[in-house]
C-alpha cells in the first residue's frame, strides 16, 4: 500500500511518515500542494493524507483536481478546523474521510487502512490464502500450516502484493513501486533480498517462484 503525505509542518509531515511506514505502508512525504500534484502525477498512490491548510497549492484545491481527474487514490483531508460545517466542505470537495487535529496516531493508521479497502481496486477479502498460507491484511498477520511468520513490514506488504495476484506473475517493478517508497534505488537488488528473507521465514518447501528476466509468482 503506498502513501503519500502532504503535510506542510515538517516535524509532523516527518513522524505521520515515520508511523504508516512501521505500520507496513510504503510512504512519501510532501510540503507544500504543488509537490503533491507533481507527485499524484508520477505516482499510483492508494491514499493521500492531505492538509487542507497547504502552501502553494491550498490543499482544497488538490483535492479538487484529483477529484476531477478521476483519480483513484482515496483523500485522508487533515485540518485544525473541526467545526461541523468544515468537515461537510471538506469532505463535499472529494475527500473521502476527515480528521482533525491534534488526533491519536492508531486512529490515523486505521483511517488509512479503511480507505484502502475501500479503494477503486476489486475489493479484496482481509484474509488471503494458498499453499498452506493464511495472511490476515487487517490484523497483518501470516501464517503458514499454522505456524506463526515473524515478517517484517516490507516482508508482509510483498507477500500480500504475491497473494492479491491470485498465482499472476508479479514484476519486480511492480513490487519496488507498490511496497516501497518514491526514494527506492531500483539497481539496489532491494527487492532480491526481500524476497530472499521471506522465502527463508517461509520455509520448505519453497511456495514463491522466480521466473528469470520475468518476476515471482506464489
Amino acid at each position: 500500500m503506498r502513501v503519500l503525505v502532504a503535510e506542510d509542518e515538517r516535524d509532523l509531515a516527518r513522524l505521520v511518515a515515520l508511523g504508516l511506514r512501521r505500520a507496513g505502508f510504503a510512504v512519501d512525504a510532501v510540503h507544500d500542494g504543488e509537490a503533491a500534484l507533481e507527485r499524484l502525477d508520477l505516482y499510483a498512490y492508494d491514499v493521500l493524507v492531505l492538509d487542507r491548510d497547504l502552501p502553494r497549492v491550498h490543499g482544497d484545491e488538490v483535492a479538487r483536481r484529483l477529484v476531477a481527474a478521476g483519480s483513484p487514490t482515496r483523500i485522508l483531508m487533515l485540518t485544525a478546523a473541526t467545526a461541523v460545517e468544515d468537515r461537510v466542505e471538506g469532505l463535499d470537495l472529494g475527500a473521502d474521510d476527515y480528521l482533525g487535529k491534534p488526533f491519536e496516531f492508531p486512529e490515523l493508521v486505521s483511517r488509512v487502512r479503511a480507505l484502502r479497502r475501500r479503494s477503486a481496486r476489486p475489493a479484496l477479502p482481509p484474509l488471503l490464502g494458498r499453499d498452506g498460507l493464511l495472511v490476515d491484511t487487517v490484523r497483518r498477520t501470516a501464517t503458514r500450516d499454522g505456524r506463526d511468520l515473524d515478517l517484517s513490514p516490507k516482508e508482509f506488504s510483498v507477500l500480500q502484493i504475491l497473494l492479491e495476484a491470485e498465482g499472476a506473475v508479479v514484476s519486480a517493478e511492480e513490487l519496488l513501486e507498490r511496497a516501497w517508497d518514491a526514494h527506492a534505488d531500483p539497481f539496489t537488488g532491494a527487492v532480491r533480498v526481500c524476497m530472499s528473507k521471506l522465502r527463508a521465514k517461509l520455509g520448505e518447501p519453497t511456495v514463491i517462484r522466480t521466473l528469470q528476466g520475468v518476476g515471482y509468482v506464489l
